[in-house]
């Protein structure tokens, strides 16, 4: 069974939440800082999507987090994370970096070019509970799935070499060119977030550009055609 285009819920990218703050230019799609909407604080344990570009040569220093799920998308450029559980580590585009803060952590990100921007996807999942052990890990895709049209990259139980997540959520990578297909089927008790990084593409039938985002907790098949090419993140979460 299809979902059809009246089951979806379409967050566009110019009702997000703004803020540009010179060295940071940066989209809301849920509450987050001075941006606060009552009517959109999360999707089930998905609580930030922030669509962040960054200048050369800045980024964010040194700050807490505890108990989240964080994870970091490289789309352009690269990333500089440093933590206090001793990782320093620089991310190429492609690439994942998935922080469970627990009990506490501090860590800083920033752009180490001098003349490239960065742009980056931030993400913020609320754990399956409070005060766990802190821990860091990194998704980098194999040979074989660098153009893959759907890839699993994070998920519980880290089965097809996706980092684990605390929570019970299975997030996948879509990178389709001009007219591809790819489908997923949503289970019963389940909810997709569809959050459309670069390009375009057709969800059942709906157009949804860059920074677009969809949701659906209607069991069925979701089916994504590329126009012309695309990259998104889709999350399946129970």
């Amino acid at each position: 069974m299809k979902t059809t285009a009246n089951e979806l819920n379409i967050r566009r990218a110019d009702e997000r939440g703004h803020a540009d703050h010179g060295w940071l230019n940066t989209y809301h799609t849920f509450s987050f800082a001075d941006y606060y909407d009552p009517a959109q604080m999360g999707f089930r344990s998905l609580r930030v999507i922030n669509d962040d570009r960054i200048a050369p040569g800045m980024g964010f220093g040194t700050h807490p987090h505890r108990d989240m799920e964080i994870f970091s998308y490289v789309l352009d450029g690269a990333l500089e994370h440093k933590d206090s559980m001793g990782n320093g580590r620089r991310l190429q585009p492609g690439q994942i970096q998935l922080m469970s803060a627990g009990r506490g952590i501090t860590h800083s990100e920033f752009n180490p070019s001098r003349t490239t921007p960065l742009h980056l996807l931030q993400i913020w999942i609320r754990p399956r509970e409070r005060g766990l052990t802190p821990g860091y890990t990194e998704w980098h895709p194999r040979p074989e799935q660098a153009d893959a049209a759907k890839v699993l990259v994070i998920s519980p139980d880290g089965r097809d070499g996706s980092a684990i997540i605390h929570q019970d959520v299975d997030i996948y990578r879509l990178r389709l060119q001009a007219g591809q297909t790819v489908t997923h089927q949503l289970r019963p008790g389940r909810g997709a977030w569809l959050h459309v990084a670069e390009g375009g593409l057709a969800l059942n039938g709906v157009e949804l550009n860059a920074g677009d985002g969809a949701s659906t907790e209607t069991i069925g098949t979701l089916s994504l055609v590329a126009s012309p090419s695309a990259e998104a993140i889709l999350f399946d979460l129970k």
